[in-house]
């Protein structure tokens, strides 16, 4: 079977053809949570379903499939890079989310400040504080893994920055506002994007960016996961729960109410809240 699939060519996004890699795939399971056992039985389940040809898009369905079917919380794990996709269309979902990650590192945050620069008002995403400093944080959100954020990006969000980086109180004083600006976003940045912005000090994270200190290497670390992965709810029932300014499976931690106010029945929010635990569960171990 590996030998088989070794010599698969698969479609990516793009339209670029590659050879597909039973060790990514592999590894991507194990970092979802699955054990090795686990691994091997979907890869082996998924096997004969492959055919040349076949776009990324199908096999992350098809694993997914399998990956549920034995493990809801392996599978809402996996599926965390869609979960984030459906945190639209609104860019609130996605602020708040980005606002957790960061209080999980110490920051203190606050979502939508708006502030008077030098020049004009500005609404800045997320405002966080920690030991003194005061970060500016853009949030870029995207509906599709392929669209990146460009040069263009960073570059209109440092002149907000210079614009509110400073309060005058007289011609000749200033004092300090916020001391950096970072540009977050759950897809990519292109390489311009990424040279700009190095060579302006501004902080990026983007999906896999910088290595070992993405969105996902983040997420991961701290357990922190939108109830947008969670597979024992529907796309309506999320959505619903997003309208509420729900957005963290945390928050549904001992909170049957809400699931309550979203119209489930006593049975239906007893498997959703176990699913939520047990992704939970070693967070509030840590």
């Amino acid at each position: 079977m590996k030998d088989t699939l070794d010599h698969l060519v698969v479609t990516k996004a793009s339209g670029e053809k590659v050879l597909f890699s039973v060790g990514k795939l592999r590894l991507s399971l194990l970092k979802s949570g699955a054990d090795e056992q686990l691994a091997d039985e979907v890869i082996r389940q998924l096997g004969p379903e492959l055919t040349q040809g076949i776009s990324t898009k199908k096999i992350y369905r098809k694993a997914f499939g399998i990956l549920k079917r034995l493990s809801n919380t392996a599978a809402a794990r996996y599926s965390l890079k869609q979960g984030i996709m459906q945190l639209g269309p609104s860019g609130y979902p996605f602020e708040k989310f980005v606002a957790e990650l960061l209080r999980a590192q110490g920051y203190m945050t606050e979502i939508g400040v708006f502030v008077d620069g030098h020049c004009v008002r500005h609404e800045i995403d997320v405002l966080a504080v920690k030991n003194g400093k005061r970060v500016m944080i853009e949030c870029k959100y995207h509906n599709l893994h392929r669209n990146k954020s460009d040069v263009k990006i960073p570059m209109y969000i440092l002149s907000r920055f210079k614009d509110v980086e400073k309060i005058w109180p007289s011609e000749n004083e200033f004092e300090i506002r916020f001391h950096e600006v970072w540009v977050m976003t759950n897809t990519r940045f292109t390489e311009d994007a990424i040279r700009f912005a190095s060579c302006m000090q501004m902080k990026l994270i983007g999906w896999d960016y910088p290595h070992k200190g993405g969105l996902k290497d983040i997420v991961d670390s701290f357990r922190l996961y939108p109830l947008t992965c969670l597979t024992t709810l529907t796309n309506a029932e999320k959505q619903r729960l997003l309208d509420l300014k729900i957005v963290m499976c945390s928050e549904l931690l001992h909170q049957e109410e809400f699931l309550q106010q979203i119209g489930l029945r006593n049975d239906r929010s007893k498997r959703v809240l176990k699913e939520v635990e047990a992704l939970c569960n070693n967070m509030y171990k840590r």
